[in-house]
């Protein structure tokens, strides 16, 4: 089911964005479609949380099973000036930014995220495109920084603010890549700030300093050179709205699998 829900999401999301970075947007724009799609993902969603518990684990796999050529996504050596600059000095004055609905915002220096508890994992990344890729993944424990952080009550949701600008021809600041989790996902124990791959630093196509892993989710919610969490209530007046840089191009916000 799995595989099969990946090649349908693959089919659709490409030809999606073929006709969106075209330049043609009725599709997009349908709201016939985008009601079609709503439904859908909101049977995705309470389908997947009825029959997995909050903790129920992504499958963890040995080290002989990491790939030699684990594929990288999306952006893979961003071309904004401050990344190049940050990356030029090794991320020496890199901070990762937590606030928004929080009671104590954290501003953490890459030393200080790998001061903060652990997790060391081996799993699967599935890309919407239809590939698949296993690699050993470090990072801090989220449900940790944003326990440290204090969340407020009427935080549901997170923001990841990231480096890279995805599509350069869009306007202001909506080409640049975000992504969003619920606090669900937020608090698997599963859920990391990997910095560390197979062993060794994080490299930049991956997406360091630090990428999110958020192992029941699609590759594309795995946001990479993440520079700011924030913790909100709704993502609807974000950007287009819809929780993230795929999403707000048609892509579904919840992608279990």
């Amino acid at each position: 089911m799995t595989a099969n829900r990946r090649r349908l999401l693959s089919g659709a999301g490409a030809s999606l964005m073929g006709l969106v970075l075209a330049g043609c947007d009725r599709l997009n724009r349908s709201e016939a479609v985008q009601a079609t799609l709503a439904r859908a993902e909101d049977l995705t969603l309470a389908t997947q949380r009825a029959l997995l518990s909050r903790t129920s684990l992504a499958k963890e796999f040995e080290p002989k099973d990491i790939s030699d050529d684990f594929r990288a996504n999306g952006t893979t050596n961003p071309g904004d000036p401050a990344y190049k600059a940050l990356a030029a000095e090794g991320f020496e004055s890199w901070r990762l930014i937590i606030d928004g609905l929080v009671e104590r915002p954290l501003s953490l220096s890459l030393s200080d995220l790998r001061a903060r508890p652990a997790r060391t994992q081996i799993t699967r990344h599935d890309c919407v495109e239809g590939w698949s890729s296993i690699g050993q993944w470090t990072g801090a424990r989220l449900a940790a920084l944003l326990e440290e952080a204090g969340l407020r009550p009427q935080a549901r949701y997170l923001i990841f603010h990231c480096a890279d600008t995805l599509d350069p021809n869009a306007p202001g600041e909506t080409g640049r890549y975000y992504e969003s989790i619920d606090l669900v996902d937020a608090f698997h124990p599963q859920t990391i700030l990997a910095y560390d791959m197979n062993g060794a630093p994080l490299p930049v196509r991956y997406g360091a300093p630090v990428r999110l892993r958020v192992e029941r989710q699609l590759g594309y919610k795995h946001a990479k050179y993440v520079m700011r969490i924030e913790a909100v209530e709704s993502f609807e007046a974000f950007r287009g709205g819809q929780g993230g840089f795929w999403e707000d191009r048609g892509y579904a916000w919840y992608a279990g699998v």
